[in-house]
């Protein structure tokens, strides 16, 4: 006789939903929320949203969207895995709907730039909620609550990204009716979402990428919501449906081994250029979130600087997660900056770059490399002639073909001294 089953209490559903959710290798849990790229980004990222707003404040934010530095921050964004994908869908300029309508109306671009700055300078749920109540007062024509994706890089604790799938997923899980494309209904879902955050807090996150990437499986139909009525029949589906997940299909098999052979590369990158700087007389610093990583036969920040020297100042921040760093071992002046793209897009990279450009003081006798496979010269260079990254191409940064590092590498670190041997294998674009 089969064993009845009780039904779960709705809270119980959850809980259970968010247990075998980040179990799940291909949920957004592990894939996204826990990438060690996620994190890496954020900072370049506001660093970005602030140039949009001087260039806002300057007059020279333009009325077109492709080359300007708010595509760059969008693709930035964009390229965060799976969650925001088609982020840039919004903030590209539609000539025949006339939106979203802040390239050509002055004003409405000028309260564009006054809710990120406001975001920017505000740590409190009610002023960053005022700052989208006086936008959404604005009416700005196509300029809706999608605006969440920049705003949630400002405060992950504070804003929840906004997409269809995750306004589904919240519709799905909650019985909600919110409609997208309306501020009033993104702040009702916003405060369901901190509701919802709260009640299972010790299983999700402080920072709502978490709750979001919940909502945004369930709303892409990778998980059926609970039921939200006590009916066995339902609830026995939804278990069901829950364990059929762990039964990945071969195409996600193939997408996940694609993606740990693309972080095996860049790790060994990173080994060749960490061995070729100590062997060359440097001293080297390994991006903070990938020293531990394994290499070999130990990790990758093995021989490398623990801590970067205070010199640095109020650039480290920008250093410390840049790929690799050289560093001369008399001083502690920063002598190359390394940024290693494998299949991933070149954005974040030039990105961090510029974010190292910002900081003067470092930047200033600092040779920066994008260090990537053989047939990506034609696309690291048509993102160096972008207008947003001159100030980084004015440092002539340079290509740095896998090829010749690997045939190279061994050579330069026996014979070689200084960066003249990295000069010459390398390309200025």
């Amino acid at each position: 006789m089969e064993q009845a089953v009780l039904p779960m209490t709705p809270a119980a559903q959850r809980d259970a939903l968010i247990d075998r959710w980040k179990a799940d290798p291909h949920a957004t849990y592990r894939t996204w929320f826990l990438w060690e790229e996620r994190l890496k980004n954020f900072r370049s990222i506001r660093r970005g949203i602030a140039q949009i707003v001087r260039e806002i404040d300057g007059g020279s934010f333009g009325n077109v969207y492709r080359g300007s530095t708010l595509e760059t921050v969008v693709s930035s964004i964009a390229e965060q895995r799976q969650i925001f994908k088609g982020a840039d869908h919004a903030f590209l300029w539609k000539p025949k709907l006339r939106i979203p309508d802040i390239y050509e109306s002055e004003d409405n671009q000028r309260a564009f730039g006054r809710l990120l700055h406001a975001c920017d300078c505000c740590d409190t749920a009610e002023a960053v909620i005022d700052a989208i109540r006086r936008l959404d007062a604005q009416q700005v024509k196509g300029l809706g609550p999608a605006v969440a994706n920049l705003l949630y890089f400002i405060h992950p604790t504070l804003v929840v990204p906004f997409n269809t799938a995750i306004v589904r997923g919240y519709n799905a899980l909650t019985g909600s009716n919110v409609k997208l494309g309306r501020w009033d209904h993104y702040l009702s879902m916003r405060e369901g979402v901190m509701r919802l955050n709260a009640d299972h807090r010790s299983r999700l996150s402080n920072d709502l990428g978490a709750v979001a990437g919940l909502l945004f499986d369930i709303g892409s139909g990778r998980y059926d919501a609970p039921p939200r009525e006590h009916d066995l029949a339902a609830a026995r589906s939804w278990q069901a449906d829950l364990a059929r997940v762990r039964e990945e299909t071969a195409a996600q098999h193939r997408q996940w081994s694609l993606e740990r052979e693309s972080d095996t590369t860049h790790t060994e990158i990173q080994g060749w250029l960490r061995d070729l700087g100590l062997g060359l007389g440097f001293q080297v610093w390994i991006a903070s979130n990938d020293r531990s990583r394994d290499y070999l036969d130990g990790r990758l920040g093995d021989g490398c600087l623990e801590c970067l020297p205070v010199e640095l100042d109020g650039a480290a921040e920008s250093v410390r997660l840049i790929d690799v760093v050289w560093l001369e071992a008399a001083g502690g002046r920063v002598a190359a900056a390394f940024e290693v793209e494998h299949s991933t897009s070149i954005y974040s990279g030039i990105v961090r770059m510029l974010d190292l450009a910002l900081g003067s003081a470092v930047a200033a006798g600092t040779t920066m490399f994008l260090v990537a496979p053989d047939d990506r010269r034609d696309e690291v260079a048509q993102q160096l002639r972008r207008p947003a990254f001159s100030r980084v191409s004015e440092l002539g940064i340079r290509y740095l073909p896998y090829g010749e590092l690997r045939s190279n590498r061994a050579a330069i670190s026996r014979f070689g001294t200084g960066l003249k041997p990295l000069l010459e294998i390398s390309q200025t674009l």
